[in-house]
């Protein structure tokens, strides 16, 4: 790709989702680890000839994690992507399976100097801040898997009859994403994920913190001493009275208002191509998923911080 192609990528948000100032923290930061790795693989093997000999690269390392940010966010073909930059569909493949594993591990940003990779730092996060967090699960469709596979009927999703993958995503009340758990298989329920992650015991013996759910995590209010929040039970199934039928109701809506914000940050996440449908392997879909997850967060802080300082 030429210097000038390559400035309009950089330049224009649409194409990649990302400012040209949060490109230059990625480059800057994620850079010297692709490169200390390629060096450590190059040296782990046998070799009849010395590392660094030999052709060089034509594909330079801002234009691999272009090429990735591009695929996570429109999807695009690793042929299509191959044509544009001038490089084999090969080297295309390599480039995003090795950027996509640093985007992953980056987690994601709240501030210059705050960075959340596991839950348990999310609750302390919440804890030491005392903001509210939202959770919520997200399914993302996948390829079936194939005929006579052990496990095939796992991937089959209960509320949308599809083959899926599940994720937790927790948001703090302004939306902005804090973290994305690993992927599940879709038969997967929403409360046995949670629990899966270790929720119940890091809110159960951690700080005083309020986390609101919907009603598919009715239970772990119960288990976590109230730290979770779900919408009220409805004790009357049947010839409800007038004035509980309006209680309910405005209680339910109160707290729908209030969690409405995940929603928002799952919609955001599902703005990048890669999460609307994966048509990749289902076991790069969880570095998938945390990748965008730390984009979309490093790039909401980024913006916080302009509008803070306008």
């Amino acid at each position: 790709m030429g210097n000038a192609t390559r400035a309009v990528v950089i330049s224009n948000r649409r194409i990649t989702g990302l400012t040209a100032d949060v490109i230059a923290e990625l480059v800057a930061e994620i850079g010297p680890l692709w490169h200390e790795r390629h060096q450590a693989r190059l040296a782990s093997r046998q070799r009849k000839r010395a590392v660094g000999a030999g052709a060089k690269h034509r594909l330079v390392f801002i234009d691999r994690l272009l090429a990735t940010l591009i695929h996570l966010r429109h999807g695009a073909t690793h042929d299509v992507l191959a044509c544009w930059f001038g490089a084999d569909r090969s080297t295309i493949t390599r480039a995003i399976n090795e950027v996509r594993p640093l985007l992953a591990e980056r987690g994601c940003t709240i501030s210059p100097d705050v960075r959340l990779r596991t839950l348990a730092e999310v609750v302390d996060h919440l804890g030491a801040t005392g903001k509210t967090g939202i959770i919520d699960g997200t399914e993302i469709r996948v390829r079936r898997p194939a005929a006579g596979r052990k496990d095939r009927d796992k991937f089959i999703s209960g509320k949308n009859k599809q083959n899926a993958v599940k994720s937790m995503v927790v948001t703090d009340g302004e939306g902005r994403v804090l973290f994305c758990s690993s992927t599940r298989p879709g038969s997967c329920a929403d409360i046995t994920h949670a629990r899966q992650l270790g929720l119940v015991k890091l809110l159960a013996g951690g700080p005083a913190v309020e986390i609101l759910a919907d009603a598919g995590y009715q239970g772990l209010g119960a288990q976590t001493g109230g730290r979770v929040v779900t919408p009220p039970h409805r004790k009357f199934k049947k010839n409800a009275p007038d004035w509980y039928e309006e209680m309910y109701e405005r209680q339910r809506k109160a707290h729908s208002s209030r969690r409405i914000r995940v929603e928002h940050g799952i919609a955001h996440l599902k703005n990048w191509r890669a999460l609307a449908r994966h048509l990749g392997r289902r076991e790069h879909m969880s570095e998938t998923v945390q990748a965008i997850a730390g984009l979309l967060s490093h790039q909401q802080s980024a913006d916080l911080t302009s509008a803070q300082q306008m």
